[in-house]
């Protein structure tokens, strides 16, 4: 019983280590069309407003580059996200810039960074 128990151990460990370890191909949303109302366009700042509003909104703290482009900073627990957005009346972009704790390889990362990009994604849809 004693070999089992720690055999069982052993294995649950493994499985722990794994889930715990997991990584997806980072989220960037590219160049994403925002609609017209009524066939009229947003003006820039329509367009910033709604950005920033939204990331304000999903806990994010946003950062006023340049005309066109914000930068924006997540922290959760022991984790921070950064991402450039850039946005014109248009179409916007969200691309990953740095991040802390997420196990960022160049490639891959993190699972809950992709879900923070699509939910500020989705909040952005909404205020557009």
């Amino acid at each position: 019983m004693c070999r089992f128990a720690v055999k069982a151990f052993l294995v649950l460990s493994v499985l722990i280590a794994v889930v715990g370890c997991r990584s997806t191909p980072v989220y960037n949303v590219t160049n994403q069309s925002i609609g017209t109302a009524g066939g009229k366009a947003k003006s820039l700042q329509e367009v910033k407003t709604a950005i920033v509003e939204a990331g304000k909104a999903r806990g994010w703290t946003m950062k006023d580059i340049e005309p066109g482009r914000l930068d924006a900073e997540l922290h959760v627990r022991g984790h921070a996200a950064v991402v450039e957005i850039k946005y014109s009346p248009t179409s916007y972009s969200i691309t990953h810039k740095n991040s802390t704790n997420l196990n960022y390889d160049g490639t891959n990362i993190h699972p809950n960074y992709n879900g923070w990009i699509q939910n500020l994604q989705r909040e952005i849809e909404k205020r557009l």
